[in-house]
């Protein structure tokens, strides 16, 4: 099925519109209360971490210890990671460098 220009413009409308209502609307209803419930802070201390946690698992999750690199590539970035976000506690460094370890591991190293 090919769309039309006006039904792709249309589409790309509602979903803008739709990001917009689920990213705003919290703030637009919320906005006058006080946030002391503990319930709510709890969440704000928790789910960034276990976003994070969430994301290794979904990048390490077909990770087979069995083909030629045995997962070597995956566990040498996750330590370089690790190593580097200790030393210079900069997340955004710590990921890039990871990730651009990873990427000559895998497209040169181990082939």
């Amino acid at each position: 099925m090919t769309l039309t220009p006006i039904q792709t413009f249309i589409i790309i409308c509602m979903v803008t519109i739709g990001t917009i209502i689920t990213r705003f609307l919290p703030f637009i209803i919320f906005q006058g209360t006080k946030s002391n419930n503990s319930y709510i802070s709890y969440l704000g201390q928790v789910l960034p971490y276990s976003a994070i946690g969430l994301l290794v698992v979904y990048c390490l999750k077909s990770v087979n210890f069995k083909s030629h690199a045995y997962g070597i590539p995956e566990a040498v970035a996750i330590i370089f990671i690790i190593l580097l976000h200790y030393w210079k506690e900069n997340t955004l460094l710590s990921i890039g460098v990871g990730t651009v370890i990873y990427m000559v591991l895998v497209q040169a190293v181990f082939i």
